[in-house]
């Protein structure tokens, strides 16, 4: 642990069910200082828990008011129902409410629940916040595929900085540099590589860092800087237009749906039931039956002629590796220069294959399971850390968070942080004068300022240390 004082949260958080959403937020809030509870059923998620979580686990059924009093409910400050059931979760809520708990978060897939346009609303549900992961997934995939040049591109800081993800190819000025041979060599304006995923491991870059091919990388810049840094990356702007998904699940279809009218969109479905009912219901779609892992259906389908390609099966080895063969067989089949243009998203279920999807063969990976993680996370952390961004791929946090007077990070400029920090800690962004500036190694932070943290995800609690006097 860095540095000498902490502020530990002091609230009480109930969680019900462990799988999925329920492990991560666990380990990440308990990591943070929670004082975590959890209750569920299944004495093998009981088993495979206990000794990795610092949390108490109870064997028992969230629909038991017996389980509930031995869990305290009644001190919880927080509920969070994640279970795979959602009327358990929705009814959950409410008995929270008996037992006093202010704030009851609910996973729910179905979209027909929460809306002020629904039969039941949050408030007649007593619900604060409802997360609904496939639809969190598919908004996200319709985010990237509307941004610029098909990259991962966000807005943060009041839209005054912007971060891009990119694969470094061979032939990238940049590859085969060091962080600080970058910075003395494109000196022009101030841009900063706060993250990189290698292998299947994420990287906070220092200045002796360099960058090899094949890295994927997230750069941070003014939003003005912004074209200068596509043209030195070899990254064009240019709006998607041709999509091609691959698997009709709640996620597929929610993004067919989204984008049908302004995107071409093909849909491929293995099932030739589920292919047929999407047929009817995606009204300016191409559903075609096939197996979208084998590639002469990908070619037929028209997979050349595509600018992203999506992977939503449920399968995380379908995903990745249709993936694979789709980029293979795109690089193969096109120009470099068109091949370089396509772009993969890979939905992965597993959180232990993100950053393996990203660096394999797909651009983007996402995981539904920390997509509502983090919107949990966000709603927790309200006047502690706000998030800013998720990094998609990356085992890493974006944060906004403010610099108490006399707090560590105000002491000297950035170069000359505790070499510590190193390797888990980079400040991107700083407010000041009225506006976004992206951080370099003589940025002095000063009291009451807001800064822009990357950070690997289990250093938020060193981030807080840094920043709170």
């Amino acid at each position: 642990m860095f540095g000498k004082k902490t502020h530990t949260p002091s609230e009480n958080i109930l969680i019900l069910g462990l799988g999925g959403v329920g492990y991560y937020l666990a380990k990440r809030l308990a990591h943070e200082g929670y004082a975590i509870t959890v209750i569920e059923l299944a004495s093998s998620l009981i088993r495979e828990a206990d000794g990795t979580l610092d949390a108490r686990l109870i064997q028992g059924n969230a629909m038991s008011i017996d389980c509930w009093r031995g869990a305290n409910a009644e001190k919880m400050d927080y509920l969070i129902a994640v279970t795979d059931n959602d009327a358990l979760n929705m009814m959950a809520s409410i008995i929270a409410d008996r037992f006093g708990i202010s704030r009851k978060i609910a996973r729910v897939r179905s979209l027909e629940f929460g809306n002020e346009d629904s039969l039941l609303t949050v408030e007649d549900l007593k619900i604060d916040l409802i997360i609904h992961p496939e639809e969190l997934a598919a908004q996200e995939i319709v985010r990237i595929i509307k941004l610029r040049a098909g990259n991962d591109i966000i807005d943060i800081a009041d839209g005054q900085i912007q971060v891009m993800a990119t694969r470094i190819p061979e032939s990238s000025p940049l590859a085969h540099k060091t962080l600080k041979e970058m910075s003395q060599t494109y000196h022009e304006f101030r841009f900063r590589v706060v993250a990189l995923a290698r292998g299947i491991s994420t990287v906070i870059p220092g200045g002796n860092d360099t960058l090899l091919p094949q890295d994927q990388i997230f750069i941070m810049a003014g939003t003005k800087d912004l074209p200068k840094l596509m043209t030195l990356t070899g990254v064009e702007q240019q709006r998607r237009h041709r999509v091609m998904i691959l698997g009709g699940g709640l996620v597929g279809s929610r993004v067919a749906q989204l984008l049908e009218e302004t995107v071409e969109v093909t849909m491929i479905e293995k099932d030739e039931e589920s292919a047929q009912e999407l047929s009817y219901t995606l009204k300016h779609a191409e559903v075609l039956h096939g197996d979208g892992s084998d590639a002469n259906v990908l070619q037929m389908a028209g997979l050349l002629d595509m600018d992203t390609f999506i992977t939503a099966t449920g399968d995380n080895e379908t995903n990745i590796m249709s993936c694979l063969l789709a980029k293979h067989l795109m690089n193969e089949k096109n120009s470099p220069e068109k091949s370089r243009l396509r772009k993969s998203i890979c939905l992965v279920n597993k959180e232990d294959y993100l950053v393996l999807a990203a660096t394999m063969g797909s651009d983007i990976a996402l995981n539904k399971k920390i997509l509502a993680g983090n919107e949990i996370l966000k709603f927790i952390r309200m006047g502690q850390l706000l998030s800013v961004a998720d990094l998609h791929g990356f085992d890493a946090e974006m944060v906004e968070i403010v610099a108490e007077p006399g707090a560590q990070i105000t002491r000297k400029p950035l170069s000359k942080l505790d070499p510590a920090y190193y390797g888990q800690i980079i400040i991107g962004a700083i407010f000041r004068e009225g506006e976004w500036r992206v951080a370099v190694g003589d940025t002095h932070i000063h009291d009451n300022e807001r800064a822009i943290v990357v950070c690997k995800s289990l250093f938020l609690k060193d981030v807080q240390q840094l920043f709170f006097s």
